[in-house]
């Protein structure tokens, strides 16, 4: 929200109160309290009326500082809150003179002048300053046709870039650009998101957390083009701000913070199938489209039932519409024999046709009105109801009909929808209707995935969701949403995953080929590259089926390439997943956050980094012509073996050929398995070796299933030798490939080590 009106006025209706002085500093255990008033206090007289703002900083993880501005302290925090992981406390210094007070924090200190004005710095070790909250940057608004507001405004440096704030689809640097932290369904072309966070990094070296669940607005210097202001209704504000010093680093604190995003299954990196949205199908289109890909040679390990396995007007009874689907425990099971999962789509709202509709309604469990009666809508499903997940009782309710499609043999879910959630409600546990709006989709997200854990084991539970919040990164996998079948809106969803994985969101994924729309045939197979080089891949769509051959035969070619390298890069991929899963850092990630001393990839938000080895330019044309930038250094095509240094590029690529690059002095290990995702990843693997330079080392890890390293592979270079050595399981077949360059050596059968003679 803007309060002012260029740099002199204030918006009508407005009156703005900001602190003039520290009256006050005290000290609260490892805390510190600073009154401020917001006038010059010049004699006894000025301490009367008010507003007095009290302001707390204190630690509550080593490199943080937590900074809670409040106005009335006495009224009642009313839920949800952003559910924060305990921590142990960190060591906090905290340093006073005549002129300043300093917390220190681990890489972090916040440093208050108590003389000359309100000056709050946020300073790294050497004493530069990360950020700084000064004149006039705190604020506490009241609002002559409502209520007020709180804001802080902390100060950008030259050349500082924004990053993050959720799913958005704008432009990649937030910079100039109004954010509204309130989740909406309003596809992937505007400036409207699926899933807000209220999170902010910068290529400075820090990042900056308001801890609320409300509708907090993002002033992205666009009020004052100096500074990000964030505001929210109340008399409370409440923001961390997180050091550093690299992008990593912020992603690591604050996930320590907000939770780790789990581990998903091996299984699911695999290529996932849909029936698409209102396409007409039954079992035997299924069936067709399962030996479709199995005749063309087409890897194939998840398939998705859209919205209409359940009969129409009634979503969700979670029935399988029988005039369909008359067997559907047969179904799944033959569907199981060969060799694929399942999954199937669900929303959190109760149709007024369902089955379950009335039992909801006189049991309590859907969201109700001020009055008592349920709250309904036709948008969507005709007079539907939400499910009210701060009830117990209707948690266990909803999760209970799931336990029975797990029983049956169903093994993921698409948890569509969350985001419309209204506020003239009342909830069952009493909570603020505008701060359950965006948290209402980390419950409804998380009681699916406790589900799922619970029932298939620890490891083996995913989802595909739409919508989250802060904290919702725990439960994965998330998807884009709806975006429009062109190349345009493919650039649009990446910028969206990027921006997604700043707030360390590990794992994303969007529908291959667009889903609104029928895509020309080369958006297909552009697509089917990026999407079979992202976290997870799903070919999905509205109106029309997704099959390969639904385009041109050649899209199978393509299909097939390209699941093929997504299957023998897993050993790799499936590492910088158990990386995401230890440190929040993601599995896509955009290049400022690899390569964060490198001013060329501040904007950059048409390439990614696909762990720390991988460079990916998706290609976002029918000719092919694609600019890309190669941070500094020697990097070599993965699929050509060509080499190139560092800089800008502009190359040609057909419809079997991206820019997909390694960093030399990389190990790259290569599954020997093009068929599926969750195979020995260790057994007959091949170490791909780029370039070791002399008096160099590089590792790799071939993880287990379950996460832990069950080899790791060490290459040394000394002098015009190459030493490898294997520790942990040592497979029976395992080779080594030079590249740039051709050729493979075996290593003998059994042998840990492999010395190896180069130019």
């Amino acid at each position: 929200m803007k309060f002012t009106d260029g740099a002199w006025l204030v918006r009508p209706g407005l009156q703005p109160h900001y602190p003039a002085e520290v009256h006050r500093v005290q000290r609260d255990g490892d805390a510190l309290v600073v009154h401020a008033p917001t006038r010059p206090v010049r004699h006894r007289g000025d301490t009367l009326q008010g507003p007095l703002l009290t302001v707390r900083l204190d630690s509550p993880l080593e490199g943080v500082v937590r900074v809670r501005i409040s106005h009335f302290t006495g009224s009642h925090a009313r839920g949800p809150q952003v559910p924060l992981n305990p921590v142990e406390a960190p060591e906090v210094e905290i340093e006073e003179t005549d002129g300043m007070v300093a917390l220190h924090t681990g890489a972090l200190t916040a440093r208050l002048a108590k003389q000359g004005g309100w000056s709050l710095r946020f300073e790294r070790p050497d004493g530069t300053t990360y950020t700084h909250s000064g004149f006039r940057s705190v604020g506490y608004v009241e609002n002559g046709s409502g209520g007020p507001y709180m804001h802080e405004q902390l100060d950008l440096a030259v050349g500082e870039n924004v990053y993050g704030l959720g799913e958005r689809f704008t432009a990649f640097v937030k910079n100039g650009q109004v954010v509204e932290n309130w989740n909406r369904d309003g596809g992937t072309g505007s400036e409207q998101a699926y899933k807000c966070v209220p999170f902010y990094l910068t290529n400075r070296g820090y990042g900056v957390l308001v801890n609320d669940t409300g509708p907090v607005s993002f002033e992205v210097g666009s009020e004052r083009v100096s500074r990000v202001q964030f505001s929210l209704p109340g008399e409370q504000l409440e923001y961390f701000v997180i050091a550093g010093p690299t992008p990593k680093d912020v992603l690591n604190r604050l996930t320590a913070l907000t939770g780790r995003p789990a581990l998903p299954p091996a299984w699911s990196f695999g290529l996932w199938l849909t029936t698409s949205f209102t396409t007409q199908y039954d079992e035997a289109t299924v069936n067709g489209f399962i030996e479709g890909m199995r005749s063309r040679d087409l890897p194939l390990h998840v398939f998705h039932y859209d919205c209409f396995w359940m009969r129409e007007f009634c979503w969700c009874d979670f029935q399988w519409d029988e005039r369909t689907f008359p067997d559907p425990a047969g179904q799944l099971q033959r569907l199981h024999e060969k060799g694929l999962r399942v999954s199937v789509w669900i929303n959190p709202y109760i149709g007024q046709m369902s089955r379950l509709f009335d039992e909801a309604v006189r049991e309590g469990y859907l969201l109700k009105k001020p009055n008592g009666d349920v709250w309904q809508t036709d948008l969507w499903q005709p007079g539907m109801g939400i499910v009210d997940f701060t009830n117990p009782a209707a948690r266990d309710w909803f999760v209970g009909h799931l336990r029975r499609l797990l029983a049956m043999g169903v093994d993921s879910f698409k948890t569509d929808f969350g985001e419309r959630i209204p506020t003239d409600v009342v909830w069952h546990d009493g909570s603020d209707p505008d701060r359950m709006h965006n948290h209402y989709a980390v419950l409804y997200n998380e009681a699916v995935f406790e589900l799922l854990r619970e029932v298939r084991g620890d490891g083996e539970a995913v989802l595909f969701a739409r919508s989250a919040h802060t904290g919702g990164q725990k439960f994965p996998v998330h998807w884009g949403g709806d975006c429009n079948s062109t190349f345009e809106s493919m650039a649009e969803s990446l910028r969206g995953g990027l921006s997604l994985g700043a707030c360390g969101f590990g794992f994303w994924s969007h529908d291959i080929g667009g889903f609104e729309g029928q895509p020309d045939p080369a958006v297909y197979k552009r697509w089917v590259a990026f999407g079979l080089l992202s976290s997870h891949s799903r070919m999905h769509g509205s109106t029309s089926y997704r099959v390969p051959w639904a385009f041109d035969e050649e899209s199978c070619d393509v299909l097939r390439y390209f699941t093929r390298l997504k299957c023998r890069l897993m050993p790799y991929l499936f590492a910088k997943a158990v990386e995401a899963h230890r440190t929040g850092v993601p599995l896509m990630r955009a290049m400022v956050m690899e390569f964060c001393d490198d001013r060329g990839c501040d904007a950059l938000d048409r390439q990614y980094m696909l762990g720390d080895r991988l460079l990916v330019a998706p290609v976002f044309s029918v000719a092919g012509e694609v600019d890309f930038y190669l941070p500094t250094g020697s990097w070599v095509h993965l699929l050509t073996g060509e080499e190139r240094s560092g800089g800008w590029h502009r190359t040609h690529h057909d419809f079997m050929d991206l820019p997909l690059y390694v960093r030399t002095g990389s190990v790259l290990p290569l599954g020997g398995d093009e068929t599926r995702p969750d195979y020995d990843w260790a057994e007959g693997v091949t170490l791909a070796i780029y370039r070791i330079e002399d008096g160099d080392t590089a590792t790799c890890t071939v993880p287990g299933f379950d996460g832990a390293a069950e080899t790791v592979a060490a290459v040394s270079r000394v002098g015009e030798t190459l030493i490898v050595t294997l520790t942990g399981r040592v497979p029976s077949r395992w080779s080594v490939r030079l590249l740039p360059g051709d050729g493979e050596i075996v290593a003998d059968p059994g042998a840990s080590a492999l010395t190896i003679d180069v130019p």
